[in-house]
């Protein structure tokens, strides 16, 4: 099987999945995106163990587990972690690591790669704010809203794929990625402009009530496109440093979880900052 039928393949099984999950929303979302970010930091220590670190896996683990929920609770209106908080978790975690792994076990390494873990992990959290968005009304318009920067995603990521295969040259980065090339990269961008439309048009204005203008979805195509292409790379980075091929075997045939939410983990924190910007209501 071919890298682009697996990846078709992962898309159409995981769109069904995803859009129930994020339909749902409340406590089932966040105990879903706590799932993927629990994952998602265990193959990132896994690897970085790989590489020579020894992170503080346990605990960074729970920490990227726990975040999506407080998110929830935060929106519930319940618990919302303040500056000060995040603060003494910090602290909480640099005086752990005095006992765990002493002056021999690379201190300033366990505890940064353990951070920078639990941070990376937990993007795939911006799907919470995303689905409550102010602009979107209902489950349905939450949903097609969450759903409009990982439809974008996936087709940059299937258009880099074919055009790359179909026309590639020149190397894009082949220090990070030797398969990568320049006319796949563009060809990534050409998908997500024809997805972005596409989207819009026969999703998000129906269903959620949205639109944007012509321009607005130029914008939003080239800035998803270009965001999910870059975490690619940075996955892709993370496992040359490892010397690993994927982050993990977890799904057979794809690879781990990093490995499948790579360009995702760029392209949500990216489309929850612009979104706001670029949303109209449809037309009537």
């Amino acid at each position: 099987m071919s890298e682009l039928t697996r990846r078709i393949l992962f898309a159409l099984a995981g769109a069904p999945v995803t859009v129930a999950i994020v339909y749902f929303g409340g406590w089932v979302l966040a105990a879903a995106l706590g799932t993927v970010a629990a994952v998602a930091a265990w193959e990132l220590y896994r690897m970085a163990s790989s590489a020579g670190s020894n992170p503080m896996a346990p605990g960074g683990i729970v920490l990227a587990a726990v975040i999506p929920l407080f998110v929830h609770a935060h929106y519930l209106g319940v618990f919302t972690l303040s500056l000060a908080g995040a603060a003494v978790i910090f602290l909480a975690l640099i005086a752990s690591v005095i006992w765990l792994r002493g002056v021999e076990g690379r201190p300033l390494v366990a505890v940064s790669v353990t951070l920078f873990g639990v941070f990376y992990a937990t993007l795939v959290t911006f799907i919470y704010p995303l689905r409550y968005h102010d602009y979107a009304v209902g489950a349905i318009a939450g949903t097609a809203l969450v759903m409009f920067p990982i439809g974008v995603t996936w087709g940059t990521d299937i258009g880099a794929y074919a055009f790359g295969r179909m026309f590639g040259k020149r190397k894009l980065m082949p220090s990070v990625s030797p398969g990568k090339t320049v006319e796949g990269a563009i060809g990534g961008v050409v998908a997500s402009m024809a997805s972005c439309w596409f989207y819009v048009a026969v999703i998000l204005r129906p269903l959620g009530h949205l639109s944007l203008t012509p321009l607005g979805m130029l914008a939003f195509a080239i800035a998803i496109s270009v965001a999910g292409q870059t975490g690619d790379l940075a996955e892709s980075l993370l496992k040359r440093d490892a010397g690993v091929k994927d982050s993990s075997s977890l799904l057979p045939g794809h690879g781990g979880i990093l490995d499948r939410f790579d360009s995702l983990l760029f392209a949500l924190p990216v489309a929850y900052l612009i979104i706001g910007y670029l949303l109209i209501p449809a037309p009537g």
